[in-house]
């Protein structure tokens, strides 16, 4: 059934540009790509017949009122390929989407704080076996809560000492056992509701405290859990380099990869006018959006960047080139290798359950989802063995698949209609592929 909730924006006229090829290979290669870029009219190009499905999809989503706009990358082995700017980035001001918006990225976030970590990593700073609380020493005390049921047959939430403690490499990888107020068992779930984890203001040293104090879902290393775990990860960085989470991605990948638009408060009325908002009554996202920003103090390694198009494009060609970019290299080959090999799968004792978010065919490595099989589905999912990925809960996601040399990127801003959009445009943009 037709969604009718957003009737009276069907006759929103659709707003739509694409970059002629020559200004897109010199936005591809600009070592500032994060610059506002003029947005020309559609321009006859190979990508425009061969992505016509990318296209005619977002065109309807915005003609139906689903979304307010959206920004589409895709790019193939080092050349620009197709970018789209559709509808706008906020549907009360109607400004155009252009590939200097910004975007919320939610958990997107997530896979450059862990790439900081494998950084240090690299510089011997930090171990994948350090115990968590070597640097914070409050989780020397955290307790793993077990479901059972008292005398009287309640049902109570036992805590009990950990079989061994959390290491980075879970933090890394999500087998901590931490998780979100609103994933797992409910009385897991209810300890961290009632822990009120979010009131007042609070920086990443006083949320990782926070976390400690709460149960974790499960033993560490035997469930994949997606949680807070790269938010007490950024805690870490923070302790090691004594600096906040922001100066060191900064100096560490932000400067360098010329991501100039990155960042996690907004500092100026320029970069708020540029930002994407979700529909009004996309009310999940709209709440969380609120929350986010009532907190510019907490610099949020799971969640609270926002970026362009253009700038995480720069992060995805870098884990593209395998860690390394213009002649710059960020991870080692080791430490790329270790970040993009499935830690999760058969033989390391760690299960999956419902909430198991990187799908079917894919297992989990050092902050990114790993394609390393087909899958279950007839037919499987699209997409290459050995491919990346990962998304945000605000709609964002973006792709490398190494095989094809291709990078996708969708930035949105909906929480409502991500469920159907990111997969519609994984597929749409694999037929095309398919099609060469």
């Amino acid at each position: 059934m037709p969604d009718t909730r957003h009737a009276p924006r069907t006759a929103m006229r659709t707003r739509r540009w694409t970059l002629a090829p020559a200004a897109l290979t010199l936005l591809w290669l600009s070592i500032a790509p994060a610059a506002a870029v003029d947005c020309g009219p559609d321009a006859p190009s190979p990508a425009a017949a061969r992505f016509a499905g990318v296209t005619a999809f977002f065109d309807q989503e915005i003609a139906t009122g689903r979304l307010p706009g959206a920004v589409v990358l895709i790019a193939q082995r080092g050349k620009p390929t197709y970018l789209r700017c559709f509808g706008v980035r906020d549907v009360t001001r109607r400004d155009p989407m252009t590939p200097d918006t910004m975007f919320a990225l939610r958990s997107m976030t997530k896979p450059i704080t862990s790439v900081v970590a494998m950084m240090l990593i690299d510089d011997g700073k930090l171990s994948l076996d350090d115990p968590v609380s070597k640097f914070i020493p409050a989780f020397a005390g955290v307790r793993v809560g077990i479901e059972t049921v008292d005398a009287d047959g309640k049902p109570v939430l036992e805590r009990v000492a950990p079989d061994r403690p959390v290491t980075i490499a879970d933090l890394l990888r999500h087998t901590s056992g931490i998780t979100y107020e609103y994933i797992g068992g409910e009385l897991i779930r209810q300890a961290y509701n009632d822990a009120n984890i979010f009131a007042g203001a609070f920086d990443n040293a006083v949320f990782a405290e926070r976390i400690a104090r709460l149960p974790l879902a499960r033993q560490p290393g035997t469930l994949w859990r997606y949680g807070h775990s790269t938010d007490v990860l950024g805690r870490v960085i923070e302790i090691v380099t004594g600096r906040t989470l922001y100066q060191v991605m900064k100096q560490r990948i932000f400067d360098p990869l010329g991501m100039t638009s990155t960042k996690f408060v907004l500092d100026s009325d320029d970069e708020r006018a540029r930002m994407a908002e979700p529909l009004p009554d996309d009310t999940v996202l709209v709440d969380s959006e609120r929350q986010r920003r009532a907190h510019p103090e907490w610099q949020s390694g799971g969640g609270g960047l926002v970026s362009t198009v253009t700038d995480y494009a720069r992060f995805a060609r870098m884990i593209l080139d395998g860690g390394e970019l213009d002649g710059r290299r960020y991870l080692s080959p080791a430490a790329f290798k270790a970040m993009t090999t499935d830690h999760i799968g058969p033989g390391t004792g760690v299960e999956r359950d419902y909430f198991y978010f990187p799908g079917d065919g894919f297992g989990f490595g050092y902050g990114f989802a790993v394609r390393t099989e087909p899958g279950e589905a007839k037919p499987p999912p699209p997409g290459s063995i050995g491919e990346l990925k990962w998304d945000g809960g605000s709609g964002t996601y973006f792709g490398v698949d190494p095989k094809l040399g291709v990078i996708t990127i969708l930035m949105q801003q909906t929480e409502r209609q991500r469920g159907r959009d990111v997969p519609a445009f994984k597929k749409l943009v694999y037929d095309a592929l398919a099609s060469d």
